[in-house]
């Protein structure tokens, strides 16, 4: 009987140690050895620095600036800056012949210059492009008479005063009309002129001494004189004025 319990007990033990080792052989099965981390390796490149951009020329700042430095007085500062802006709307023609602002710009430059023959040429080219451009219309006017050509000259300004007569050059067409008329002899039209030219922009001694002038010429010498006294209010120092009154005082 003993021996009998014994060979149970040790029949027992036995399958208690196979399920163990059942269990264990299914745990060490799934185990894995970890998988190594590989830390990458950033080699180091050196970055590039970005490239620089050159600013294209401005045309019409590169006018302004010349315009600002010629009210300034200073005279060859001026002038570079006008060739400059010349220059600017040239290389821009090359690329877009058709570019009429560049034609706009050029020509206001040139006028500046004082290179009224290529004022004219380049006004009349831009024309076959864009015939109802009266800013060239105007510069055109401009170029005319400097080159002395009154005829052409104030057929130009007529037509850019008919299309834009409060137009942003206005009151300098209607200027340059009563310095046309003054110089042919016409001064009752060129003190039409002028007038309307001051209503337009009051604040101007030079015009208001050209109107006293054909005034004078024309015979109306208390109106002549208070032009005269006009052109001292906005430009106190102004020898011309302060000579004219005298004369007729």
């Amino acid at each position: 009987m003993n021996m009998k319990r014994r060979i149970r007990k040790v029949t027992a033990l036995c399958a208690a140690l196979c399920v163990c080792s059942s269990v264990f052989a299914q745990d060490t099965s799934v185990e894995q050895d970890p998988v190594p981390v590989v830390q990458e390796q950033t080699q180091y490149r050196p970055v590039s620095p970005a490239p620089v951009v050159q600013e294209k020329p401005d045309a019409l700042k590169l006018y302004r600036e010349g315009r600002d430095l010629e009210s300034a007085g200073k005279t060859s500062e001026a002038r570079a800056k006008y060739q400059r802006s010349a220059d600017v709307c040239r290389l821009e023609l090359k690329e877009n012949s058709k570019n009429i602002e560049s034609y706009v710009v050029l020509g206001w430059a040139l006028i500046r210059l004082g290179q009224y023959s290529e004022v004219i040429s380049i006004s009349n080219e831009a024309l076959k492009i864009s015939p109802r451009e009266y800013r060239i219309i105007e510069s055109l006017a401009e170029g005319y008479f400097y080159a002395d050509n009154y005829t052409e000259s104030l057929k130009y300004f007529e037509q850019y005063l008919h299309a834009l007569p409060n137009g942003d050059r206005a009151s300098t067409a209607y200027f340059f009309v009563g310095d046309i008329f003054r110089l042919t002899g016409r001064y009752e039209h060129a003190d039409i002129a002028y007038s309307t030219a001051l209503v337009k922009t009051p604040n101007m001694a030079l015009w208001w001494y050209r109107l006293g002038s054909v005034r004078e010429l024309a015979g109306k010498k208390a109106e002549a004189k208070a032009a005269y006294e006009k052109a001292l209010q906005y430009k106190p120092i102004y020898q011309e004025a302060s000579d004219a009154i005298r004369r007729l005082s």
